[in-house]
């Protein structure tokens, strides 16, 4: 559990980088770009973090992989990678949406 911990932690770091780094530094597209992936990252981060204590933490490894791979992609064109990754950005999404609906079905 105390890995978990640490790369959420990590995660948020990471995030709030990227989204000062993106406020600083860029402009347009590759701003926003930072942003969203900043934002999404910092809040399943602390998702992770608030979670972390329960039982359920093969969908809190599955929601922060999810979140890693979204803002990735993102973060990756902001700093000129090519734009067909932007085709992978929604499968980050979707696991997000898939570990917060297996979060959801361990609770039951």
């Amino acid at each position: 559990m105390l890995w978990l911990i640490r790369l959420a932690a990590l995660s948020a770091a990471i995030a709030i980088a990227a989204g000062a780094f993106g406020a600083h530094r860029f402009a347009g597209k590759e701003a926003d770009w930072l942003r969203t992936g900043g934002f999404y990252q910092l809040v399943h981060a602390v998702a992770v973090l608030a979670l972390a204590r329960s039982a359920a933490s093969a969908p809190l490894w599955t929601l922060l992989g999810g979140s890693a791979l979204f803002a990735a992609t993102l973060y990756a064109m902001a700093f000129g990678a090519p734009r067909w990754l932007g085709a992978v950005t929604p499968v980050g999404g979707a696991v997000m949406i898939a570990a917060w609906l297996w979060i959801a079905w361990s609770a039951r």
